[in-house]
């Protein structure tokens, strides 16, 4: 989701003649009982909130808040790993880093009567468990799409990553032990 700074490797390494390694989690995949609206990008999120206020749960990243702004009649739950510095009026701001467990998301949507979650394609394990807590609870979520297709080869794990560099170097590949 970094979309500025793998633009910029991108960039760099063409400029420096250099390989490049991506490494990138498999996006997350809808599962029976999800309720998703897929949205393209924040501002398509915050639309798709509607008009009809509603309680969110916003899992976004502290830097994707400004389309939210524009839609003051809904309450805000906003979870970030840093302070947000433009903070949304009147929303609840929690300042948490995952991994987080299924049973703790299901009890924080519960606790704040959430009625949406809004959350980015981000993949992987540490943050999956709002998922699954919101399809527990029968929530929408508004999931956001990755803002660019991977790079061509990008690696899907530390191992198919370290083999890539390996073969960038011209080094031997690993042996196992």
């Amino acid at each position: 989701f970094a979309a500025r700074i793998s633009g910029n490797a991108e960039k760099a390494a063409r400029l420096a003649g250099v390989a490049l390694v991506a490494l990138e989690r498999a996006p997350w995949e809808q599962r029976e009982g999800d309720r998703w609206t897929p949205a393209k990008d924040m501002e398509e999120a915050a639309a798709l909130l509607g008009e009809r206020p509603r309680k969110a749960f916003l899992a976004v990243g502290r830097q994707e808040l400004a389309p939210f702004h524009a839609r003051p009649q809904h309450a805000y739950v906003v979870r970030s790993v840093d302070p947000v510095e433009d903070a949304i009026p009147g929303a609840i701001s929690i300042l948490a880093r995952g991994p987080f467990r299924e049973e703790d998301e299901r009890a924080l949507l519960r606790d704040h009567r959430i009625e949406a979650v809004v959350a980015k394609n981000s993949g992987g394990e540490a943050t999956y468990a709002k998922i699954a807590a919101a399809r527990a609870l029968g929530l929408e979520v508004v999931m956001v799409a990755r803002p660019r297709p991977s790079p061509a080869g990008a690696a899907r794990s530390v191992a198919e990553a370290e083999a890539m560099v390996r073969h960038a170097l011209g080094l031997p590949a690993a042996r196992g032990e």
